[in-house]
């Protein structure tokens, strides 16, 4: 099976988390629309953690914890969820804020940087943001489609995609809206403003909007996209400090920098676990053949699961898209169960990665043919694996890396 329809099953386990939070570009929107601020006011946004009389913890999407101190003089404002306007934001009360809300509060500077006396709230209730998550989801679900892009013509404004051995048209237009992952993050709510210029061949995508009665071709009111490369191999040399590690891809044969950021999912997986994993994906064999029968390349590899999505290519309840994903050598699991699997796994951090341990990463490529990338999941102690699969034949496409923005992680 083509790599690039194989590598589409992770991006149905991996993107679209369509949790509208006051985050990215809907804070930034947001934050535009309220009147520029002064010197002497500040204004903090994230999500409430606690409060205790008239204060109010929370936690801004930056990760620090600020102190927020009303008054009976502190104006709060209610916005709907999704809305950037603060023209349809309705008065409130601070009885009205709960914990999980997302506040914007204005006013001004506290003795300490993290500190700030609200003149104003303004407010997104959770419940609002969660039925507003649940009628995207059911737009994706019902008039979504996804695969691998095989052609884009700019003149006409069309997409041509694949996923397995469905074929979709997105037709687009001036009012389509583009998205595009950003370098460091799978999340929804972290994808940057994109263009159809930036979707080139190989790229995995997502639409929603008017399908035609075939469900084959869709008139686009939203596009997704991203470009995610998967490497396999041995690691070159590791550098804490530079934040980076170099690995000789099994599939290329060429030397990689990866990239290792603080949103980067580093996991080891038990020894035990990469054993079976390894036996499965040589048709159930022995794990220990892997060092004492026929070669690995004797063996017969069952072959991939094609991506499920497509037609039912919809966000779950976790923000990712539904479904089973294709799997290998029997590892086909629903996106849910496999997050789990994998977020039970024990953590590692960079500096725990040395010279030869072998890695399996998934990573955004900022450009067709990069060698210079950006690891959104390191998977450790895979060596069984890769001995299984020496030409890096194996992917990630089957293990979710990680949950979606609403899924109870965060």
């Amino acid at each position: 099976m083509d790599n690039r329809n194989s590598a589409f099953s992770l991006i149905t386990v991996l993107c679209l988390g369509l949790t509208l939070t006051l985050s990215g570009t809907t804070s930034q929107r947001m934050l535009a629309q309220a009147p520029a601020a002064t010197p002497a006011t500040a204004r903090q946004l994230g999500t409430v953690k606690s409060i205790s009389g008239d204060t109010i913890t929370i936690a801004t999407d930056a990760g620090q914890t600020v102190t927020v101190t009303t008054s009976a003089d502190t104006k709060v404002l209610k916005l709907p969820a999704g809305s950037t306007d603060l023209k349809t934001a309705q008065p409130s009360q601070m009885s009205d804020v709960a914990v999980g809300d997302r506040v914007l509060a204005t006013g001004k500077p506290g003795d300490a940087p993290t500190a700030l006396t609200a003149s104003r709230v303004i407010l997104m209730k959770s419940t609002d943001i969660a039925e507003k998550n649940a009628a995207e989801q059911a737009q994706w679900r019902t008039n979504g489609v996804g695969g691998i892009v095989s052609s884009v013509d700019p003149a006409a404004g069309t997409i041509s995609l694949t996923s397995g051995s469905n074929k979709y048209t997105v037709t687009t237009n001036d009012k389509t809206i583009f998205k595009r992952f950003s370098a460091d993050s799978i999340n929804y709510q972290d994808a940057k403003a994109g263009s159809l210029a930036q979707i080139h061949t190989g790229d995995q995508l997502q639409a929603r909007g008017e399908k035609s009665s075939d469900g084959l071709s869709v008139k686009a009111d939203e596009v997704l996209s991203g470009s995610f490369k998967n490497l396999s191999g041995l690691i070159i040399t590791a550098d804490a400090a530079a934040g980076s590690i170099t690995l000789k891809d099994l599939a290329t044969k060429k030397v990689m920098t990866v990239n290792i950021t603080p949103n980067t999912n580093i996991r080891k997986m038990p020894p035990q676990m990469a054993q079976m994993f390894a036996a499965r994906a040589l048709g159930g064999g022995n794990p220990a053949g892997l060092r004492g029968g026929a070669p690995a390349s004797d063996q017969s590899s069952p072959p991939r699961g094609a991506y499920a999505g497509g037609q039912g290519a919809a966000p779950d309840a976790s923000g990712r898209p539904g479904g089973q994903t294709g799997g290998q050598g029997g590892m086909r699991r629903g996106g849910g169960e496999l997050s789990q699997m994998l977020n039970r796994l024990p953590t590692e951090t960079l500096s725990d990665l040395n010279k030869g341990d072998a890695v399996m990463v998934v990573a955004t490529e900022p450009t067709p043919g990069a060698t210079t990338v950006t690891a959104i999941t390191l998977l450790s102690g895979v060596e069984p694996i890769l001995t299984a699969h020496p030409n890096g034949g194996m992917d990630l496409s089957g293990w979710s890396m990680g949950e979606g923005p609403g899924s109870g992680t965060e």
